[in-house]
């Protein structure tokens, strides 16, 4: 990772956000976060990487509705893994393998302690 230039990357986001909007942002800097006109807090690399995206002609208004866009995909993944848990779950219970009830109290048959099965087993 390449160390950051903290004024390089504010002059360069500065230039590149007022070519974009016609006019200079209010930077607010506090413990390593940087606002925007009042906006969301972000770290300086977030910041340069916004910067290169409005140099390459683009406005954070229509870079923000791209990012929407590539979270729909996202979501529509996560309702698939969804459905195999419960299948793993099913696979599991056909197994033929011992609940966890049975297999204390296997273990607690075989050793020769004094030990007894947890609460709520008996």
């Amino acid at each position: 990772m390449s160390k950051l230039d903290k004024d390089q990357v504010l002059a360069d986001f500065t230039a590149a956000y007022q070519q974009a909007h016609g006019k200079k942002p209010t930077i607010e800097a506090k413990g390593g976060w940087y606002s925007v006109d009042g906006g969301k807090n972000v770290r300086l690399a977030q910041l340069a990487e916004e910067a290169e995206a409005l140099a390459g002609g683009k406005s954070a208004d229509k870079a923000k509705p791209a990012k929407k866009a590539d979270s729909a995909p996202k979501a529509a993944k996560k309702t698939a893994p969804a459905k195999k848990p419960a299948a793993k779950a099913k696979v599991a219970k056909s197994g033929g393998g011992l609940t966890a009830k049975e297999a204390w109290r296997q273990r607690l048959e075989q050793d020769a302690t004094l030990s007894r099965l947890p609460r709520g087993y008996d």
